[in-house]
């Protein structure tokens, strides 16, 4: 293993988790407001009274007693996903693509029956996904059926695209693609791949899988240098504007690209990981310093104009 100096470190502006911990989340983030984001139905709440675009709330069952209604909630969906509402890394999602006779299939082909599902809700609502273990509710979302233009980049999963906001403008993104490995799942810790996405032009930098560096998509070889992403603009608006929504001044947007409503907030964690920075091959620290030294008056502009901003200029 290659030994780095933290000189060396600190050169390429790479956050550590102790000052993000410490100088973003504790000091930009009020803990009162965490459930906001904590709570994904809080979260879809928020995000349609602000006027932000979100998968379709299918329903929620809240209780053991309420899973009666299950077989009923299930009968007119053949796709649609299930998940805790306090759930993090992607634990504790179904997905079901379609129905075949008594059997449910999952995006891998996969086939499970009603008395499976009514498990994996037993087990969201007893607690085993959700933060800390407490009991929680199980939602019923509408399936996203991502954009064309990711079709050879991802396998058997939506991919999804993380953008890290500081004081409300966009500073890094990535988009996390499904692989064979990963179970479908864009979670980088399961195998799949994290690719930096050029936070002005929508444009790839750079993938990664377990760390290291890769060319193309192991399952479809398809090359990461073609990629670009559509709607950047909007991508990009979206995202700043979960900054007024929320009020937390460092967070992690979750946008997912559906071919027939374009650009959705997924979720928002007020704990965003740093995988990002491999993925980009870039640091955070320089651009959220280079963020800290703007103008008042910059700082208090809209979504748009911090948008407009982030895209003409050079973060660092």
């Amino acid at each position: 293993m290659m030994f780095v100096w933290p000189k060396e470190l600190k050169a390429l502006g790479l956050l550590g988790m102790n000052s993000r911990n410490i100088n973003y989340i504790a000091r930009h983030n009020p803990r009162h407001l965490y459930p906001i984001v904590d709570n994904k139905l809080l979260t879809k709440t928020a995000a349609l009274a602000a006027g932000i675009r979100v998968p379709e709330l299918l329903g929620v069952i809240e209780s053991n007693h309420e899973l009666r209604k299950l077989p009923e909630m299930l009968a007119p969906l053949n796709q649609f996903v299930i998940k805790p509402t306090r759930g993090s890394g992607g634990k504790g999602i179904l997905v079901i693509s379609d129905r075949e006779f008594d059997f449910f299939l999952k995006t891998s082909g996969s086939k499970i029956l009603q008395s499976d599902i009514r498990r994996h809700v037993n087990n969201i609502l007893s607690g085993l996904y959700s933060l800390g273990g407490k009991p929680d509710k199980a939602m019923i979302e509408a399936m996203i059926h991502y954009d064309d233009v990711f079709n050879e980049y991802t396998y058997e999963g939506v991919p999804d695209l993380r953008i890290i906001v500081y004081k409300g403008f966009p500073i890094m993104a990535m988009l996390r693609c499904a692989t064979h490995s990963s179970d479908g799942r864009a979670n980088l810790h399961q195998g799949a791949i994290g690719v930096g996405i050029d936070i002005q032009t929508g444009k790839s930098l750079y993938a990664v899988q377990h760390g290291k560096r890769i060319i193309e998509h192991p399952d479809t070889g398809k090359n990461f240098s073609e990629l670009c992403i559509p709607y950047w603009p909007e991508i990009m608006r979206l995202a700043a504007g979960c900054y007024e929504m929320t009020g937390l001044g460092y967070i992690g947007c979750d946008i997912v690209i559906d071919k027939h409503q374009g650009p959705m907030i997924l979720e928002l964690n007020a704990r965003p990981g740093l995988a990002i920075q491999l993925a980009c091959g870039l640091g955070l620290a320089k651009r959220l310093t280079f963020i800290d030294r703007l103008d008042k008056e910059l700082m208090e502009q809209d979504a748009d104009s911090r948008v407009s901003f982030v895209m003409a200029n050079q973060l660092g």
